[in-house]
């Protein structure tokens, strides 16, 4: 037996597939697809949300002394902690970036404004929206894992696959 579905596509569109269709879930919390591509993308999906559950809060203060003008000072800053940073790197390592969309009546100068701090927005809502609240929801129903739903939308008009709508729960 397989340890995955191969879709029938060629190794690098399959993985390049995947990427998208997880990136597309995470980013906008529902996609429409296959069962079988849907099937494949919960596994990675449930995989980057329990890392994002796990590290979103793990953090660590660093305090430095800058010298400048007026003398020494001391400034403390939060950091991410060595595991979180090597979370990140994973999820950078699959995940694609993301522009975020310029908002209707917003100009040019605005809109670089908002977005010139935040290179990967999608790795940022996992660690700063999806966990926190799948960790909260976790602690309250005393289970971990199940982030994703699949609703079944029934055959595709040409080829008969089946189509599901899979979502973040």
């Amino acid at each position: 037996m397989a340890k995955y579905r191969k879709l029938n596509k060629p190794s690098d569109q399959r993985k390049a597939m995947l990427r998208n269709l997880v990136t597309s879930l995470i980013w906008n919390g529902r996609i429409e697809t296959t069962e079988a591509r849907a099937k494949e993308v919960r596994k990675f999906a449930e995989k980057y949300i329990t890392l994002a559950v796990r590290e979103c809060d793990n953090t660590v203060e660093v305090k430095k002394k800058i010298t400048d003008k007026d003398g020494v000072k001391d400034i403390t800053f939060t950091n991410d902690a060595p595991s979180k940073l090597a979370a990140r790197r994973k999820m950078l390592a699959f995940l694609y970036t993301v522009k975020e969309e310029k908002q209707p009546k917003e100009s040019k100068y605005n809109y670089h404004q908002r977005t010139k701090d935040n290179k990967y927005p999608v790795i940022e809502k996992l660690f700063r929206e999806l966990g926190p609240k799948y960790k909260k929801r976790a602690e309250e129903t005393g289970q971990g894992g199940g982030y994703t739903r699949m609703i079944k939308k029934g055959p595709r008009r040409g080829d008969a696959a089946e189509i599901v709508i899979i979502e973040l729960v």
